[in-house]
């Protein structure tokens, strides 16, 4: 089974450069998309009802904003959208659904760029999201955490460290954080099987960065480790193209 992450920076933007051509041909098994940036009455046909697959959306309140979708060949068990805190679910940022063997999390982690608020909104919300998942992962349960997470975690996962030590997605307070998720018993497994490999998930807009592979690596899937068995691979899909994001994979038995 292979579980797919992708931010695609506007979902109707994506679908005009062949984003349902891309499914039908690559044919995840689950794919959790983030930044969606579409409200439920813009939701049209074409990307709802894809040949084969479930799929459901959680919105954000403010239009053109934020926003996640969950595509899926088999239905869920069950499927919550959010962690029943207004302050975070009104962003839409949360898709949780549970299946036989596991549950997913497809979450769009805030950017804490634009203010000091907004980083202690960030803050806020890792603590509060991973709180809900610890509940669940002490319950024996089999947690898959996927999504823009907004954060590089070390050195290896940025192209140029030292002149993004200040900015938000590289502060100390922030990779201190993907080291708490760590210690709590989370694995970032891309990172777990590829220790020494240099590959990233993201690129600016600007100054030709994808073009110079001047990127981040801050798409994740983070996995309890109660689940590392059941892992096969994982993937960072550079070649895919559409948006200043790629796609990231998790293949699991």
């Amino acid at each position: 089974m292979k579980v797919y992450s992708w931010n695609v920076n506007g979902l109707r933007a994506i679908e005009k450069k062949g984003f349902t051509d891309w499914i039908k041909e690559e044919q995840p098994d689950i794919l959790c998309i983030q930044e969606t940036k579409i409200q439920y009455d813009q939701i049209e046909d074409k990307i709802k009802n894809i040949e084969g697959y479930k799929s459901y959306f959680s919105c954000a309140e403010r239009k053109g904003y934020s926003g996640v979708a969950t595509y899926s060949k088999e239905e869920p068990i069950s499927v919550s959208y959010g962690i029943g805190i207004n302050k975070f679910d009104s962003e839409g940022r949360i898709l949780i659904c549970e299946y036989d063997n596991f549950i997913l999390f497809n979450v769009y982690f805030p950017n804490g760029q634009s203010s000091e608020e907004r980083l202690n909104y960030k803050l806020e919300f890792y603590d509060a999201l991973f709180k809900y998942c610890d509940e669940l992962k002490n319950n024996g349960k089999k947690l898959i955490i996927c999504g823009d997470y907004n954060t590089a975690h070390n050195e290896i996962d940025l192209k140029n460290p030292k002149a993004n030590s200040n900015t938000s997605g590289f502060l100390p307070i922030e990779r201190e954080w993907i080291d708490d998720i760590i210690e709590r018993g989370y694995i970032d497994i891309f990172r777990q099987l590829h220790p020494d490999e240099v590959k990233y998930s993201w690129w600016s807009y600007r100054f030709n960065a994808r073009r110079n592979n001047a990127g981040w690596r801050i798409d994740y899937h983070f996995i309890s480790g109660n689940m590392i068995d059941d892992v096969e691979g994982a993937e960072i899909l550079n070649e895919v193209t559409g948006s200043d994001h790629c796609p990231v994979v998790l293949i699991i038995k």
